[in-house]
């Protein structure tokens, strides 16, 4: 981040903004550090502040000082920032001042902001936040998501400004002749690098180019993403700016993150039973990377009488909402998921993540975790690994460019307790790989090294410098003569 001057903001060091330019922002910061409530210093519109005035917002969020002065100044953006962080009202807020514009009296029922998410479980808490800072406004938001009723999705586009929802979902409606962008203002990408990971980059980029070519775009995600996600910042926006707030190494700093080694998934039951009876927490979420071994692990933990839920794919949305309503009332305590709770899912009091098998990648790995220790939260994450999780742990490890805590359950100690031997990158040493013929298949025959040629007996050879025994004439008896003779 730079100040006005252009040079570095001290001030800026401990919300770690890492990049990014800024007008007002250096002042903004200053006056946050010295207690003055900033929100109102941000150019929103009166009923935009009588409403953050009302949900009783007073210190902005280090993301939402760097991105709401950016945004309104109509800027597009490229944010990235951890999970639990607020980035959803420094996009909600900027988005909802320019749709008011001069005209905050009279409703327009067209679609004139889109915010595109990942998960259905998102979408509606994202829903919720726009409903709550629009509460004085005529603004209105609707929700397009798999599951609910198409005819009934398709009548309520024609009655909304802010349009919230899947890509999936939305370009059904697109291919029907449903769905109507040319006077989009406002296009969100949230959770964008997920998105991309679930295989959305043509729908996100399809439902873009249905959009006003002069909209403005504003794209956040957790973690920075691959090349996927570069083509598509460089397709999608236009000269952003690029705001950084957490490197990989500094995200979920107030979360402990501790492996236990396991012989085998029966062991790994174990443990989560012995972590759920003995752990102190408020709630807990377990992940799998299977429906089936979440089925699975559901029904031991109901068999134990553990109050829990679960959560994944198949179910459907009714369910998939009972549980995450049941979680966050407190009716239960436990919930078993997989990585379609890895997002959008914000619960307060979710103290405890397990991670049953460990997430494919270092990115699936942030977002789990990043389901507690939110909003400066305490929280503690475990990684259950057996001897085939342990090089994906490690490069988890690399990626993150930090060490997990390595942890012992006595009662219930198992034999595998990680390779005896590491490399210097901290995977395992394997066996040598066997060399194959690429033309025929078949393991190549190793050379055995060529025997070496036997030792010549040397015991009764002269050294160098010893006297060298001479015959005078062939007959007569040796004579002994010193070499420094001859």
């Amino acid at each position: 981040m730079q100040c006005q001057t252009g040079g570095p903001t001290p001030l800026a060091r401990p919300f770690g903004l890492l990049g990014g330019r800024t007008g007002n922002l250096c002042r903004c910061i200053a006056d946050f550090c010295r207690g003055i409530p900033v929100f109102s210093q941000f150019a929103l519109h009166e009923r935009l502040l009588k409403a953050v005035a009302e949900l009783k917002f007073v210190e902005p969020t280090p993301v939402q000082l760097a991105a709401i002065p950016l945004a309104l100044q109509g800027k597009d953006l490229r944010v990235t920032a951890q999970t639990g962080s607020g980035k959803t009202a420094a996009f909600v807020l900027p988005m909802l001042n320019r749709l008011l514009g001069d005209g905050a009296s009279q409703p327009r029922m067209s679609v004139r902001a889109m915010i595109l998410l990942p998960t259905r479980e998102l979408a509606q808490q994202t829903l919720k936040e726009v409903e709550r800072f629009a509460q004085f406004t005529f603004l209105k938001g609707g929700l397009i998501t798999g599951g609910e009723d198409f005819k009934v999705q398709a009548a309520m586009l024609r009655k909304v400004d802010i349009l919230i929802g899947t890509p999936g979902r939305l370009i059904e409606h697109a291919n029907a002749g449903n769905l109507l962008l040319d006077e989009v203002e406002v296009l969100v990408l949230d959770e964008a690098d997920r998105m991309l990971d679930m295989g959305f980059a043509e729908d996100v980029q399809r439902l873009s180019e249905l959009c006003n070519a002069d909209r403005q775009t504003l794209l956040f995600s957790a973690t920075s993403g691959g090349a996927v996600l570069r083509e598509v910042v460089g397709k999608v926006l236009k000269d952003p700016e690029h705001l950084q707030l957490n490197r990989v190494s500094q995200l979920n700093e107030g979360t402990r993150q501790q492996i236990i080694t396991a012989d085998h998934n029966h062991h790994k039951e174990r443990l989560v039973e012995w972590l759920l009876k003995n752990e102190t927490y408020d709630k807990a979420i377990i992940f799998t990377n299977t429906r089936v071994q979440a089925d699975r692990l559901y029904g031991k933990l109901v068999a134990h009488d553990f109050k829990t839920f679960v959560l994944h794919g198949e179910k459907d949305q009714k369910d998939r909402k009972l549980a995450i309503d049941r979680l966050k009332q407190g009716a239960v305590k436990i919930l078993v998921a997989t990585d379609v709770a890895a997002r959008g899912l914000d619960v307060d009091g979710l103290d405890l993540v397990i991670n049953f098998d460990m997430p494919r990648s270092g990115d699936e790995y942030v977002h789990r975790i990043g389901r507690t220790g939110r909003a400066g939260a305490e929280g503690l994450a475990i990684s259950l690994i057996c001897h085939n999780d342990w090089a994906l742990m490690s490069s988890i490890e690399r990626y993150l460019k930090q060490r997990f805590e390595r942890r012992n359950i006595k009662d219930i100690k198992g034999i595998y307790q990680g390779p005896k031997n590491l490399k210097a990158s901290g995977k395992a040493v394997g066996p040598k790989k066997k060399k194959i013929d690429p033309k025929t298949g078949k393991k190549l025959a190793t050379k055995k090294p060529a025997a070496k040629a036997p030792k010549r007996n040397t015991i009764n050879r002269p050294k160098p410098d010893a006297p060298v025994l001479v015959s005078q004439d062939g007959l007569a008896p040796l004579k002994r003569r010193a070499l420094a003779a001859e």
